[in-house]
């Protein structure tokens, strides 16, 4: 189910991207409507658009707004490339709509590897599922890669537009008039104080947004493996284990991503050898036919 949500939410994100673009007529008329005026940050600079977060939501949206010749302001927190296991394999779909903004090429200098489909095992029988790509150009099929850089190249490709504002700093408040969100005031990482004001200021969190009141029901452990082969190339393989799903997908052309979901909020412990224990005993007996 995590592993089903982080899909999710990727998803969703680029759908989000995908509808507000979509939806352009309507920020124009949102625009013009607030106050029929320039807002100005107390830098001086002036700005039509503040997105709180640089992550996939935030830097897509941000390219897609500044090539429409919007300026706009990000305010992130970290821009230092972000290490996380979460949101590293994207679906067809989702690839599709980078190409619909104009984004495919951050896939395409990381190292992100093709995706077909998935394999899935259990009780040691094996079934292979491939994606209905039949009727579409040869280049279109997942891609999966590290996470981190991912969001570094999305972040790059939108502060390459001259009208797109790249800033780290942390969103301490929103500033509200009349019940509407007109700015925001953030540090900077040297600690000052600023505010921006913008008619719109999207909050870009997509994981605040889907999983803010979500019990935590396991958590996953990752693990990098090098210069190991899968038993299908090219594909997701999901092992229906005890006592709970194992995932495995390329995240380069060198490494193997294992995903090791352990139910419950305690994760056995690194310090101590729990969780060396854990893996050699209850997962490796259960994973050994990948060992190739």
């Amino acid at each position: 189910m995590v592993a089903l949500g982080s899909v999710i939410a990727i998803l969703l994100g680029f759908a989000l991207f995908y509808g507000l673009k979509g939806k352009k007529k309507s920020i124009d008329s949102s625009m013009k409507s607030s106050e029929n005026r320039t807002c100005k940050s107390d830098s001086g600079k002036s700005t039509d658009i503040i997105i709180v977060g640089a992550g996939i939501a935030g830097s897509a949206l941000a390219y897609t707004l500044g090539k429409d010749g919007r300026r706009v302001h990000v305010v992130e927190r970290d821009l230092r490339q972000p290490d996380r296991i979460v949101g590293e394999l994207l679906q067809p779909g989702g690839y599709l709509k980078l190409v619909e903004l104009g984004l495919e090429d951050c896939v395409s200098d990381i190292d992100a590897q093709n995706v077909y489909g998935y394999a899935l095992y259990k009780g040691g029988k094996s079934t292979k599922l491939s994606y209905p790509l039949g009727s579409f150009n040869s280049n279109v099929a997942g891609r999966s890669f590290h996470h981190g850089r991912f969001v570094q190249r999305m972040r790059e490709k939108a502060a390459s537009l001259p009208n797109v504002r790249m800033e780290q700093g942390t969103v301490t408040s929103l500033l509200e008039r009349n019940g509407t969100i007109k700015g925001v005031e953030y540090k900077t990482k040297t600690g000052e104080k600023h505010t921006a004001y913008a008619p719109q200021s999207p909050h870009c969190s997509m994981r605040w947004l889907l999983f803010k009141f979500v019990e935590i029901p396991s958590c996953f452990v990752g693990l990098a493996l090098e210069n190991c082969k899968l038993p299908f190339e090219n594909h997701g393989h999901v092992v229906l284990a005890e006592p709970s799903p194992i995932l495995f997908y390329p995240i380069s052309s060198t490494e193997i991503r294992c995903l090791v979901d352990i139910p419950g909020q305690k994760v056995p412990s690194v310090s101590n050898g729990e969780m060396a224990q854990y893996l050699k005993t209850v997962i490796a007996p259960q994973v050994h036919f990948f060992c190739k």
